[in-house]
């Protein structure tokens, strides 16, 4: 099965900014590599919500309104990950990031943690 591993997540201040990255290693790799991936997000006492996604070309993208402008959302197939580059941030991105193909759910990343906080 398709596994996925996330790192990149950690406190920054408002305004700041962060790399999460989205990973596939072992014999499964190739489901990243040829499918369209969603980044997510969860934060305390709200339900999980799309952020963004890239298909597996890296042709097409997409963001939610509130995040358009800030962020950024990419892929390096060769090295099989995924990355959701995050300027500007404010309180209101605080919250835990989960990747996963898209649409269609395959494996959820183990998610990691992002607070934005002075």
């Amino acid at each position: 099965q398709l596994q996925l591993v996330q790192s990149g997540g950690g406190l920054v201040q408002p305004g700041g900014s962060l790399r999460l990255s989205c990973a596939a290693s072992g014999e499964t790799a190739f489901i990243l590599r040829d499918n369209a991936i969603g980044w997510f997000r969860q934060a305390p006492g709200k339900g999980r919500e799309g952020v963004s996604c890239i298909d597996s070309s890296a042709t097409s993208t997409n963001y939610r309104d509130s995040v358009k402008g800030r962020f950024t959302i990419s892929r390096d197939n060769a090295r099989n990950t995924v990355y959701l580059q995050m300027n500007s941030l404010k309180p209101e991105d605080t919250a835990v990031y989960y990747c996963n193909t898209f649409p269609t759910y395959r494996s959820w990343g183990q998610g990691t943690q992002v607070t934005v906080s002075s």
